[in-house]
């Protein structure tokens, strides 16, 4: 079944059953609120990697305990952190990863790593879900994390990671909507090259379990009276289940967007690993960050 509201996601977490997510890095305020809640909802339970006096200070200001979470105490930095925290996921002591107080290219280099890491020989990719009192149902974008301007092949890769995750919250055949500033193919926009050739591929074969358009704008993406003002019609014109954006400028804005000032909350995962990677920002609130969690227990 698909998810009708981000809420649901807690629940479908619930019934999965309490999962171990390590955590890189745990001496971060933020984080460890957003895992005491999901501990508190039942379906996670915390490893925290990290220096322990520090950990515990950050919870203390915090105001919650981490008592009932297991803590692996690392006083050789941040990046060490990482390392041991993706070695406990190859160990199978954890089916999630979460980034704490480390920074993200010292996660990655740990992820990566060709002999230790969590890299599936694929493309990583960040993806987002949101709902917003403003849209009729709940609708992801990608990618506004990771992959800073990625060519064609490159936004394959990053299609083909979004719908499998969409495939596994009920979503059976998105409709996905690649980005532009305009509606027609112009040799000067990258974007729109990049649109109708994914397009193409879509109806290929080479693009499987989805449906693809484009280059739309946004307002043609979510707004079927727009689309149809401009004469554009088709299954996917304001109806999208997923954004493809052109760029991470352009998603990181329009994340942003969303979040800061249309009232959406959302839950976002990195993707293309063995398992998923909870990579929130500072700046997301913590129902946001508790929903990433669940998402990430729901699909792991």
């Amino acid at each position: 079944m698909p998810i009708h509201d981000l809420s649901e996601l807690v629940q479908r977490a619930k019934e999965r059953g309490r999962c171990t997510v390590a955590v890189a890095a745990a001496e971060d305020e933020d984080v460890l609120i957003s895992l005491y809640h999901a501990m508190q909802e039942g379906f996670v339970a915390p490893l925290l990697v990290g220096d322990s006096e520090k950990i515990a200070t950050s919870a203390r200001h915090a105001g919650i305990s981490t008592g009932e979470m297991e803590v692996l105490d690392n006083r050789e930095g941040a990046a060490v952190s990482a390392q041991i925290a993706v070695a406990k996921v190859r160990e199978g002591r954890a089916s999630m990863l979460m980034k704490g107080h480390v920074g993200t290219a010292d996660l990655l280099k740990a992820v990566l790593d060709k002999e230790k890491g969590l890299n599936t020989g694929g493309l990583l990719s960040h993806v987002a879900f949101f709902q917003t009192p403003y849209y009729h149902k709940v609708f992801g974008l990608t990618d506004a994390a990771m992959n800073i301007a990625p060519d064609l092949e490159g936004k394959r890769q990053i299609l083909l990671n979004a719908v499998e995750l969409c495939h596994r919250i009920g979503i059976t055949n998105p409709k996905v909507a690649v980005a532009a500033a305009v509606e027609k193919v112009n040799q000067k926009m990258e974007a729109t090259l990049h649109a109708a050739a994914l397009k193409e591929m879509n109806r290929n074969g080479e693009l499987p379990g989805c449906v693809v358009d484009g280059p739309f704008a946004i307002d043609i993406a979510f707004n079927r009276e727009s689309a149809l003002l401009k004469g554009i019609d088709g299954e996917v014109a304001g109806n999208a289940d997923l954004i493809l954006s052109p760029d991470i400028e352009a998603g990181n804005m329009f994340y942003k967007a969303l979040n800061f000032l249309g009232g959406a909350v959302s839950a976002a995962l990195v993707t293309g690993t063995t398992v998923p990677i909870v990579l929130t920002s500072r700046s997301d609130s913590d129902r946001s960050k508790l929903l990433s969690l669940a998402l990430g227990a729901v699909i792991r």
